[in-house]
């Protein structure tokens, strides 16, 4: 289990940003070290004038980014403060919620309460627990056959009613020996009156889930969609010969390929077939037509109504999803893969042999090597749409920056400017620097830049808090970098802190005082174990490190997941999940303004395996305050436990 959550961890940080570079950062008016990080500004989002041009457009684009062996593209990332106490009626227990990214914009998790209830998705089963009685009162099985075992899926909640987001991946390898489906994106509303949960309306769209946002009971859902086109192969064909085939065979697709298809089912289980209008479809002035973002709204208050989800799509790429309480963010990092060059038709003869033409001196000689295509420079694109008003959002403004984001957290809104920080990598690999990026959020025109951070390394987490920022690179030491952004055109580094190691998530703490979760690791950069730090942030100019805890080969969901962490304000007490060789568990600290102290451990009851006598130990995923209880949820079950002195109360099994 450790070296899974390892390799996932790894795989998700390799996948969202590249190396990233030290020294001292340089303000926008000084050009960072060797390799000027360019924010490439707004650019405008354009609406088909109808179906014939979103189709003309469309196979266009699509077929100047094929490649000899398809549609290639980048799947959405699976892979954020507010553990604040809900004002809810009097009797209900004071208590945590989700630790989101901006307070009052709830993400979906895995688990849900409003202080009365626990609501939790796992299996494919929705199960709502009475906090009083700790006892479930009411399941939902939401899945088929063996399905439930794999069908990952969160959920949001206001008031009675869940939303049960599926992330449909398609199939996965079951013991090596067949393929077992893992369903389809799907969204399914549920009503939670009663305790006795019932379906009262499914959405089934075309594409994969990539993520959502929730503000009041209104919620946005991000899908992404490739076209449906299916490819000849032929064989002993050429790389050429086939690209030119695949060209043709977009060019002849029909518009129903890329219009974006929805389901809907309501309570009564009659299903309506729809798809995005075509007036309803924007692009960007450059883009590719090998994908398109749809988002959905739902407003949970009211359920399922004629308008269905009110779809709008935009002709573009997304992985990355940040919203404020007015603004909902969509951003696109570069494919992890660009199509083949496309040679000239004349270079290209139907027999696939090379043209006969002359040498000149220019070219290089059969002994000389021959030159690699360069790859183009790493650009994200960012779309803003105003979520601010009830209903389908409107769309407010396009830009580009160089380089690519870890995570929404490299997003940040402020005082009508947008902050993104990037990691940029050269042409040839052999170069790399950190930049962040400030863009008017009207526009998503650039209003200034500083770059130049950890010079050789890549960014593993930042954070941006009111006027200040927070990067932290690695490589083999840990930079911490304080970042002055009051003023939008001068944003500039401030101070710097090398320890060893790396915090992979920062978490605003007392005033004054910042928390890092991530990994001690030796001199030359090679992880220990778990490692939680405690920084003194008071002096923007002088950073320090006032306190950490360390256990050694060990490691934390919350590393690349922040929903995982607990920090409760009130008390200083934190959990987090902890995975090591002595069996899983939860991490109970209390974090205060002064240290790190460790209260103890929580476990779950061991388990046995379906036809195994060995058992094992739940992993612990996430963590609750309701009340003087804290609440630990794994696949197996719920555990209360007494926050002060950690004693067990009770068990709920969810098998």
């Amino acid at each position: 289990m450790r070296t899974l959550i390892r390799t996932v961890a790894t795989v998700a940080a390799l996948a969202a940003v590249a190396s990233c570079t030290s020294s001292a950062g340089k303000s926008a008016e000084e050009p960072p070290g060797r390799q000027k990080p360019s924010s490439l500004g707004a650019i405008r989002l354009v609406s088909y004038s109808g179906c014939d041009d979103l189709l003309s457009g469309l196979r266009e684009h699509a077929a100047a980014n094929v490649s000899p062996w398809g549609l290639g593209g980048v799947m959405p990332m699976m892979m954020e403060r507010s553990d604040t106490a809900a004002t809810a009626k009097q009797s209900t227990p004071e208590h945590s919620t989700t630790n989101v990214h901006e307070a009052g914009v709830d993400e979906p998790d895995l688990v849900k309460t409003d202080g009365d209830r626990v609501v939790t998705v796992t299996n494919g089963t929705l199960r709502i627990i009475d906090t009083a009685t700790r006892k479930v009162t009411g399941s939902l099985r939401l899945t088929e056959g063996d399905q439930h075992y794999y069908a990952p899926a969160d959920l949001l909640m206001a008031g009675d009613r869940a939303l049960v987001l599926f992330r449909g991946y398609g199939d996965i390898m079951v013991k090596s020996t067949r393929m077992m489906p893992m369903g389809d994106t799907r969204y399914v509303l549920v009503d939670l009156a009663g305790g006795r949960p019932k379906v009262i309306g499914t959405v089934k769209p075309s594409g994969t889930y990539v993520d959502a946002r929730m503000v009041g009971s209104t919620v946005r859902i991000v899908t992404r969609s490739q076209p449906q086109i299916e490819f000849p192969q032929a064989e002993n064909a050429t790389e050429a010969e086939q690209l030119k085939r695949n060209q043709e065979t977009v060019r002849r697709a029909p518009l129903d390929a890329w219009l974006p298809k929805l389901q809907i089912t309501d309570a009564a289980g009659k299903v309506t077939d729809g798809k995005v209008p075509c007036e309803r479809i924007s692009h960007p002035a450059d883009y590719t037509g090998t994908s398109l973002l749809t988002i959905h709204t739902l407003d949970l208050a009211q359920g399922l109504t004629a308008a269905g989800t009110d779809p709008i799509a935009l002709a573009a790429d997304g992985d990355i999803v940040y919203g404020t309480g007015t603004s909902l963010y969509v951003a696109s990092n570069p494919r992890w893969w660009a199509p083949l060059p496309q040679l000239p038709a004349e270079e290209t003869p139907a027999t696939g042999e090379a043209p006969a033409v002359e040498p000149t001196p220019t070219e290089p000689t059969p002994t000389e090597p021959v030159p690699t295509p360069t790859a183009p420079p790493e650009e994200t694109e960012i779309h803003r749409f105003d979520v601010a008003s009830p209903g389908r959002p409107a769309y407010a403004a396009s830009g580009k920056v160089a380089g690519r984001l870890l995570n929404q957290y490299s997003l940040s809104e402020y005082d009508g400017h947008l902050r993104a920080a990037t990691t940029i990598v050269s042409a040839d690999g052999r170069e790399s620097s950190s930049t962040v990026h400030v863009l008017d959020a009207r526009t998503l025109a650039k209003t200034g830049e500083v770059g130049g951070l950890g010079e050789g390394e890549r960014i593993y987490s930042v954070r941006f808090i009111g006027p200040v920022g927070y990067c932290v690179t690695f490589r083999q030491v840990d930079p911490l970098y304080t970042l002055d952004l009051r003023d939008p055109a001068r944003p500039r580094v401030t101070g710097e802190l090398k320890i060893t190691g790396y915090s992979a998530y920062l978490h605003p703490g007392a005033e004054g005082r910042l928390i890092g979760i991530g990994q001690e690791a030796s001199d030359k950069g090679r992880t220990l174990g778990t490692q939680i730090s405690l920084f003194d942030v008071s002096d923007p100019a002088a950073p320090r490190r006032l306190s950490r805890f360390f256990q050694k080969e060990s490691g934390s969901e919350a590393e690349w997941n922040p929903h995982a962490f607990l920090y409760w304000p009130k008390t200083g007490l934190s959990v987090i999940p902890l995975f090591q060789q002595d069996g899983s568990g939860a991490l109970v600290l209390r974090i205060d303004d002064s240290g790190v102290t460790k209260l103890g451990m929580i476990r779950h009851p061991a388990q046995r395996q379906e036809g195994s006598d060995q058992p094992y130990q739940p992993g612990i995923q996430r963590s609750i305050v309701i009340g003087s209880s804290v609440w630990t949820l794994s696949q197996e079950g719920l555990q209360v436990n007494d926050a002060a002195t950690l004693d067990s109360q009770a068990w709920i099994s969810l098998r």
